[in-house]
């Protein structure tokens, strides 16, 4: 089974390019397909791909039982084996002896008919299809198998990352002919043939041939590095691989490479006549082709039309938070701070200033690391998918991929303190309705939020709605660390900030008039490696708004750091 067929828009009699259609996928025919979505995804957060673990352990252990039963089994088989032949290793088997042509004739009626219809094998292999079935409701879904491919295109586009690399284990940035190393893991982890083609084969499914090229030219090239073997998990194979991979070539524009790979498709199978037909039809296009000028259509990522700052936005991420001039800017120092605050004047925090328009601190050490597990614990349990304001509506979408859930101060004594020290800090009245709950925010593969303000820019937004008011400052919290990735990007400031665990950013969202600031505009780089965790404390404007602005604007340091 394949991909459907696909509508040709060529003056041409009809095309049988139906990648897969001829090869055969593995698992389908015993009909193992993608599964219907379970409840919840597990791609969109860590804490969900992280209990993942337990399943799986559990089916480790009911192969564990299956091998060691067939193990025994097959011991005893070698063992009737060795018995039988023992006794036609002679010159001659001595049938004249009663009890050997007895043996014999019991053997051919009775031991042979056990051996080959011996329940053994049925009763071991029921076991553990029986257990899979118990847990299969808790077994990702075939959406998480599409989220966690479309999460390594996005870290292969942001990142500019190497699939041959990615495919090896390893994390390395292609610019034109230079690779670098963009992150080295303690331990390696490559990637199969069949998982190169599985990424490939979503992004063909989605129609996107840019990446489906780039992912099935790595798994052809694994799958013709070990043709002959097969692994018995595989579901593709080399003929899958050449087949998808020729009709996206096609798709793109490459005849030729599209007719080369067929060919190469006809020798390992050479009685697939719908092939055979597709190579008579390319080459009848590149003779058409021939007498008009100009180069095949050259293969280019797909643009995404509601990023229009991607360009910037992708160059911040590759910096990975890094900022080695700031140093030189004299407007930007360290200091500590009280805000007049006598909740602070015994334990100031330790302010530095990144940006000045707009005005973005960041908070070292805000938090501890208990208070911070403390507040993973508590949200764990009530993560769902993050949502973003559409109009009247909120929905899922694919530039946002992460779980929240929102916490109320009741939930525990330390998110009151939590809320005492940010209103401390910032001057800010954070007690609702006069600020969100407090929104704890677990990234999952790849996970990013593009370039979005966080205050309303829309009449419709819900904020209005609800007579709430906009949203005037935001106060994140980074709850844990990552290795690589993460960072938080403002584009338009033209700087990113890297994840410092325990640290909190701090930044204005509204203008003294009411009025967004555009500068704002800032995005969730994609993680790359690590879990990633943060709080978002927003303040919502209210009444005699004027007042809080000037005991905000009301900064005290007391020594610079």
């Amino acid at each position: 089974m394949g991909p459907p067929a696909a509508l040709v828009l060529l003056v041409l009699p009809a095309i049988e390019l139906v990648a897969g259609a001829g090869a055969g996928l593995r698992g389908k025919e015993a009909g193992v397909g993608p599964g219907r979505g379970r409840g919840e995804d597990k791609f969109s957060a860590l804490q969900s791909v992280e209990r993942a673990l337990g399943p799986e352990r559990e089916l480790l252990r009911l192969l564990e039982s299956y091998v060691r039963g067939e193990e025994a089994r097959l011991r005893d088989l070698r063992r009737f084996y060795n018995k039988v032949l023992s006794l036609h290793e002679g010159s001659a088997t001595p049938v004249g002896n009663p009890l050997l042509a007895y043996t014999l004739i019991k053997r051919l009626q009775s031991d042979w008919r056990n051996v080959v219809y011996s329940l053994e094998a049925s009763e071991n292999i029921r076991a553990l299809k029986d257990g899979y079935v118990k847990v299969e409701q808790d077994l990702p879904a075939f959406e998480d198998l599409e989220g966690a491919a479309r999460a390594l295109m996005r870290l292969q586009d942001v990142y500019m990352l190497s699939v041959k690399g990615l495919a090896h284990g390893t994390f390395q940035r292609v610019t034109g002919s230079d690779v670098t190393d963009l992150y080295r893991p303690s331990q390696i982890f490559p990637l199969s043939a069949d998982d190169c083609f599985h990424v490939g084969k979503v992004a063909y499914d989605m129609g996107d041939y840019y990446h489906a090229i780039t992912w099935l030219e790595v798994a052809v090239s694994l799958f013709r590095g070990s043709y002959g073997e097969w692994n018995t998990e595989d579901e593709g194979s080399l003929e899958d691989a050449l087949d998808y991979l020729a009709f996206a070539y096609f798709q793109a524009g490459n005849v030729s490479h599209a007719l080369s790979l067929s060919r190469e498709f006809l020798r390992y199978n050479p009685d697939n006549k719908r092939m055979a037909r597709n190579i008579l039809k390319y080459e009848r296009l590149l003779a058409e082709r021939s007498s008009m000028t100009g180069p095949e259509v050259a293969i280019k990522r797909p643009n995404v039309p509601h990023l229009q700052t991607r360009d910037t936005y992708e160059g911040l991420c590759q910096t990975l938070g890094s900022q080695p001039t700031h140093y030189q800017i004299p407007s930007l120092y360290c200091a500590y701070e009280t805000n007049a605050s006598p909740y602070l004047l015994l334990q100031p925090a330790r302010k530095e200033v990144l940006h000045i328009e707009p005005y973005i601190v960041l908070y070292h050490d805000f938090v501890s690391d208990s208070e911070a597990q403390k507040i993973r614990g508590f949200a764990a349990p009530w993560l769902q998918r993050s949502v973003v304001a559409s109009g009247e509506k909120q929905q899922q979408v694919e530039y946002r991929i992460s779980k929240s859930a929102w916490l109320k101060d009741t939930v525990d004594p330390m998110l009151v303190s939590l809320d005492r020290r940010i209103a401390a800090l910032t001057g800010l009245n954070v007690k609702p309705p006069y600020a969100e709950h407090l929104q704890v925010v677990n990234y999952g593969i790849g996970g990013h939020y593009e370039p979005h303000f966080d205050h309303a820019t829309s009449p419709s937004s819900p904020l209005y709605r609800m007579n709430s008011g906009n949203r005037v400052a935001t106060f994140m919290i980074y709850l844990s660390s990552v290795e690589a990735g993460g960072s938080t990007a403002f584009i338009y400031a033209n700087f990113s900030v890297p994840v410092v665990k325990n640290a909190a950013l701090f930044w204005w969202n509204l203008h003294r008039s009411g009025e967004g600031d555009g500068d704002t505009l800032h995005a969730g780089c994609p993680v790359l490696v690590g879990d990633k965790w943060g709080t978002l404390a927003e303040r919502k404007a209210g009444q005699h708004e004027k007042d809080r602005y000037k005991v905000l604007l009301m900064k005290t340091a007391f020594s610079t750091c």
